[in-house]
């Protein structure tokens, strides 16, 4: 892509925002990180992001929230929801709602790295298609 991958991280754990930020920002993304859903969501009517990547539960806003309003808004950009709290109903209800992927904790900056790559692949397909 020309242009770096826009990129917001909302975690209410502040180890996994700390170990992501550099660790993608390593690979020339730009990227964005909020503790809380209603602060992500406050942002996202202020600017658009290629990829959101959300923790499911959070105190005030979760994730499920979090990915109907990305999408909601924008079509385009891709959601992929973290949790610590896998299942198989979560992850089914993520996948059904929109959401691009789906990473259990814990996991290692370059399991998300790859799937943030799929997701990159997807969205210059698409745009490909657009275009």
């Amino acid at each position: 892509m020309e242009n770096p991958l826009e990129i917001v991280v909302v975690d209410d754990e502040l180890i996994v925002r700390k170990r992501l930020k550099p660790a993608l920002e390593k690979n020339g993304y730009n990227v964005e990180v909020y503790d809380d859903g209603s602060g992500v969501l406050k942002r996202l009517k202020e600017k658009s992001f290629d990829i959101v990547v959300t923790d499911v539960r959070m105190d005030d806003v979760d994730g499920i929230q979090v990915l109907e309003e990305v999408l909601a808004q924008s079509g385009r950009t891709k959601v992929i929801i973290i949790t610590g709290y896998a299942t198989v109903e979560v992850a089914r209800e993520a996948l059904a709602k929109g959401a691009f992927d789906f990473i259990a904790k814990p996991f290692k900056p370059n399991d998300l790295r790859v799937i943030i790559e799929r997701a990159a692949e997807a969205l210059l397909a698409e745009r490909r298609q657009e275009g």
